[in-house]
């Protein structure tokens, strides 16, 4: 009985094996890839739940959130399938790899005379010589040019054998180990990296961020200030470019500080932060200025909000409280404006409305002092996209094996050549013949290259 158990295990790892080693498997788990990844096009990713409800309502909704079409690519059964195209490739690439192997660390290769013999693309030439003087010139010129080479005795004369190339039949197998490297880094980088977005006032932290693909947020475990922000413009008014500057502060100190531009991040800890955005806030700070009714002096005070400030001449004091982007008056919008409260030295508090558009407006209140705004300070905040790819440099590495892979597979091949000397009487026939496994016109001239060098060596001597 235990061993038919092991019988029917082992049969059922046959069947797998025969199974993930089918090419079918492989086109069509692709097949299934480029199909679930026009879903993930054709459904937008990462949105609000509210927005799916409304757009597909609450059947497909729950449907659609069941099957994990919302993040499809973080999904369970997206995952599975990038490990059965992986586990695809590699058995693939294991069940295929002997025969190839057998080629490539052979120590003495096979060398079929008369395989060589019956080649229709092979050159013959008779020359004067003896066959022993050709031996001479030909072994050291062929031991030159291919790193194995021998020299057989034949009944006619001698042949000489000679090969170069046979790890680039290796080729094929770095693509495909570069291609389960560029799965396996994006795995990585799916289950333990992570895409999220802060937006940080200037002058202020952040310690956290929001999650893209989820309304969770996610502690970073130090804490990053924008010191400054900057933005230029085009005479059109478009940004022509924004910069922050950041400092990272690990356990009260700071460990790294970096002006960042779009496409230049800052990286700490395997965390990017690249410049993403950059938006507007309510100024909290005001160049003021205080007319006095009686004398006409100016003062100008630079007011920060909920700050008192003390006017000249005993006027009083005021404090800036607020700031609008649409004040209204009397049921009419008058634009941006600054609200704040002036305290008479021997009155009442009054509400004082500063608009922006309106620089005399606080002159309607008819009180012994107008307040004006001069100036005030735009305050920006910076909004940074912030990622983590643990699998970045696998995908790296993917790339470029994946290149050296492509090299040898188009570029090089695997080439065999056979130089046979056959005495006739007083002369030598010379055939030359050659195959690759790959580019067979190119090997062809160079077949008739070599035949042309053997025969200048002929006459050279």
């Amino acid at each position: 009985m235990r061993s038919n158990g092991i019988a029917s295990d082992l049969s059922v790892l046959a069947r797998l094996w025969k199974l993930f080693a089918s090419v079918k498997l492989t086109v069509v788990l692709l097949l299934t890839l480029a199909a679930t990844s026009i879903i993930g096009t054709l459904i937008p990713q990462n949105e609000a739940p509210t927005a799916y409800f409304e757009t597909f309502g609450a059947f497909l909704y729950r449907i659609f959130s069941l099957l994990g079409f919302f993040d499809l690519y973080h999904s369970w059964w997206f995952r599975a399938l990038i490990l059965m195209l992986v586990a695809n490739i590699v058995v693939c690439s294991i069940d295929r790899l002997q025969a190839t192997w057998k080629i490539i660390f052979v120590r003495h290769p096979r060398f079929n005379l008369a395989r060589y013999r019956q080649f229709k693309n092979r050159t013959d030439s008779i020359h004067d010589g003896d066959a022993e003087k050709l031996k001479a010139l030909y072994q050291p010129f062929i031991a030159r040019r291919f790193r194995y080479h021998r020299t057989e005795e034949t009944a006619e004369g001698f042949a000489i054998y000679g090969e170069r190339g046979r790890w680039t039949r290796l080729g094929v197998y770095v693509v495909h180990f570069s291609v389960v490297l560029l799965l396996i880094g994006g795995l990585i980088g799916s289950i333990f990296g992570f895409d999220g977005y802060v937006n940080i006032p200037e002058g202020e932290s952040a310690q956290s961020i929001q999650l893209s693909n989820s309304n969770q947020k996610l502690q970073l475990g130090f804490e990053v200030r924008c010191d400054d922000f900057n933005v230029e413009f085009y005479d059109t008014g478009a940004p022509k470019e924004f910069r922050s500057a950041l400092t990272i502060f690990k356990q009260g100190k700071a460990v790294v500080q970096k002006d960042i531009i779009v496409n230049d991040p800052l990286r700490y800890e395997g965390i990017s932060f690249f410049q993403s955005s950059y938006g507007t806030m309510p100024p909290n700070e005001a160049i003021l200025n205080f007319t006095s009714k009686a004398t006409g002096m100016i003062y100008s005070k630079r007011a920060i909000l909920n700050t008192p400030l003390v006017i000249a001449e005993d006027l009083g004091t005021f404090v800036l409280q607020k700031y609008t982007r649409q004040a209204n008056f009397r049921g009419h919008n008058i634009g941006e404006a600054f609200i704040g409260l002036l305290t008479p030295l021997n009155g009442s508090a009054v509400e004082v409305m500063l608009p922006l558009k309106f620089p005399s407006f606080d002159r309607m209140r008819k009180g012994n002092v107008f307040v004006a705004v001069a100036d005030f300070v735009p305050r920006y905040y910076t909004g940074l996209q912030v990622s983590k790819d643990p699998g970045i440099w696998v995908v790296y590495a993917g790339f470029i094996l994946m290149i050296i892979g492509i090299y040898l597979t188009f570029f090089m091949s695997h080439q065999q050549v056979c130089i046979d000397v056959a005495r006739q009487g007083q002369k030598s026939r010379i055939m030359v013949a050659g195959t690759s496994n790959k580019n067979k016109l190119g090997m062809q001239k160079k077949v008739t290259k070599l035949s042309e060098r053997l025969i200048g060596l002929t006459t050279d001597d």
